[in-house]
């Protein structure tokens, strides 16, 4: 019994945030249009420190191969 519970809970609760989502467009909008640039910043630094570390690590095999 408590296999459908869950599944009859989930479904309530997709429905209760389908209709919130809704009701609630313009602060959700709002939300994705402020949430962009931080995640943009985010994913930016990312990628520089993950190609720096690449780099460094490109440069220290060379050395290796050196010796």
């Amino acid at each position: 019994m408590g296999k459908y519970t869950g599944v009859v809970v989930g479904i309530i609760v997709v429905a209760v945030g389908i209709i919130g989502l809704f009701r609630f467009w313009y602060y959700f909008a709002a939300l994705l249009k402020g949430s962009v640039p931080a995640m943009l910043i985010f994913a930016g630094a990312i990628a520089v420190i993950a190609g720096l570390s690449e780099i460094k690590d490109e440069s220290a095999a060379k050395k290796e191969e050196k010796k």
